[in-house]
């Protein structure tokens, strides 16, 4: 079983980048969700994170620097645009997509002439990235395909049989995923979105595009149709509709933004938020997810929220959870 240490502790930290430039794998808090680290630049290390995940090679991985300047090693060029919106919002919940340098392997970006770029604004995270002094490729730390995990619990539930250490950052602040934002030719174009705001990126550097597919040309990870998905069936209420009463016999949950006054007959009611607050609510929702998903139930009701905002990303991530192959 893996060891959970606090990641306060600076110890912990040399503990955990030591382990990580020898080549072993390390789960660690962002901001967002809890990442499985390895050094970006040991292919065999990385080729670890697919094995753990069983997650396709053709998926690529995130790379996470701590700063900046940092970035700027691995990517051949930095558009102005780009830039721009480094500067503004990192450290913080936005992927950058950038031409790559050859000193990262292909197998950290499926082959792809790009490279995902992050830098975290967690702590614990910041703390690690300094003191490995390496590249770190990090997807999320749970099975593919399944729900992201949000606290060091959750990694040990979901992986701690397979990997030898978690640093412990508490619960993460976000909730979602990064926004992945490319810039492969003339346009800014958003790939997933995630915890910055469309807004606020546009705010920024002006109109941007969004990707047509749901494949988004695999240059972001989380961007296949079924993703972030719990065992039990999702159904999704279209905006502002009533919920809809369980069948006769059904075991039927409800996850809800808002508070609403008719919820009699279900056997679980969870509130991410009472008005609507969708700060409040992202970072309850892959916990929320994860705890209905263990009840038995027959399927979970899902409210949706308006697509402006965070809200985008919200139902972005709801989308691919509901999604049946």
């Amino acid at each position: 079983m893996a060891t959970i240490l606090d990641g306060s502790d600076p110890h912990v930290i040399a503990v955990a980048a030591t382990a990580l430039r020898a080549g072993e794998l390390v789960a660690f808090p962002t901001e967002t969700v809890y990442g499985l680290g390895a050094d970006a630049l040991n292919e065999q290390a990385v080729a670890q994170v697919f094995a753990v995940k069983n997650r396709p090679f053709f998926d690529p991985l995130i790379v996470h620097v701590p700063d900046a300047a940092t970035a700027a090693l691995y990517a051949v060029a930095i558009p102005p645009r780009a830039a721009a919106l480094m500067e503004h919002f990192w450290p913080g919940p936005l992927t950058v997509v950038l031409p790559k340098h050859p000193r990262i392997p292909d197998i950290v970006t499926a082959g792809l002439d790009s490279v995902a770029l992050r830098v975290p604004s967690h702590p614990v995270a910041l703390a690690l990235l300094q003191a490995v002094a390496r590249p770190i490729a990090a997807p999320s730390a749970n099975p593919f395909g399944y729900i992201s995990p949000t606290t060091a619990a959750h990694v040990q539930d979901l992986l701690g049989e397979a990997i030898p250490l978690i640093v412990d950052g508490g619960p993460c602040a976000v909730g979602v995923e990064s926004t992945v934002c490319a810039f492969l030719d003339d346009d800014a174009v958003i790939l997933r979105p995630g915890g910055v705001t469309s807004e606020a990126i546009e705010a920024v550097i002006g109109p941007v595009q969004f990707s047509a597919s749901d494949r988004a040309d695999l240059r972001s990870p989380g961007t296949l149709p079924r993703h972030y998905s719990p065992h039990v069936n999702l159904q999704l209420t279209a905006l502002g509709d009533p919920l809809p009463l369980p069948l006769s016999g059904e075991r039927v949950g409800v996850l809800l933004f808002t508070e609403q006054r008719l919820t009699q007959g279900y056997v679980e009611v969870v509130m991410l938020s009472r008005d609507g607050n969708l700060t409040e609510a992202a970072p309850r929702l892959f916990a929320a997810l994860r705890w209905l998903d263990c009840l038995g139930l027959d399927r979970v009701l899902v409210e949706s929220v308006p697509e402006h905002g965070l809200g985008r990303a919200i139902m972005d991530r709801l989308r691919r959870a509901a999604a049946r192959d």
